[in-house]
């Protein structure tokens, strides 16, 4: 005769136990990948925009490094737009601008190019021009890079200021 309470099987106390414990990995695997994805999200972002500011910033300072004179800002004064006078008479003037969300150089009679991609926006482009009178030309550069964060995710809100200078050889 088979006894009743050796019966093999879970009880309702154990089955809610074990579906809480298994709840609880769940819960936590699910945090630890969305705060994953959230940190590369981050990091795609700062990455994007300090390469480019850095590029930026490295091609504007290069060509007035290699410029022969400084058409505008007049010395004292600041300005959106950059002109200077390079050594190629083909590409003179050059000029540094910003036009909707983009630095655009144009040289010459050419079409003007946009530096940045648009996965950046630019914003508040200035150029100081630092000279003294009878000295080499010296331009501080300032601009505010952001992230385009077309998903509206917080991860993906990030700007930077950047500041540089360059004086003429």
């Amino acid at each position: 005769m088979e006894n009743i309470n050796n019966k093999k099987g879970f009880t309702l106390v154990e089955l809610i136990l074990y579906v809480a414990i298994g709840s609880i990995v769940l819960l936590v695997i699910t945090s630890f990948f969305q705060t994953n994805l959230s940190s590369r999200a981050k990091i795609k972002a700062i990455s994007e925009v300090d390469q480019q500011g850095a590029y930026l910033m490295q091609t504007i300072t290069q060509t007035i490094v290699n410029a022969e004179a400084i058409n505008s800002p007049s010395i004292g004064t600041s300005a959106t737009t950059l002109s200077l006078d390079v050594v190629d008479v083909a590409d003179d003037p050059t000029l540094f601008n910003n036009i909707s969300t983009y630095i655009y150089l144009t040289e010459g009679v050419a079409t003007p190019i946009a530096l940045n991609s648009n996965l950046v926006e630019v914003s508040n482009l200035s150029f100081t021009n630092m000279s003294k009178v009878s000295t080499p030309g010296n331009i501080r550069i300032q601009f505010d890079l952001s992230f385009v964060n077309n998903t509206n995710r917080n991860e993906y809100d990030w700007t930077k200021t950047f500041y540089g200078s360059a004086s003429l050889r």
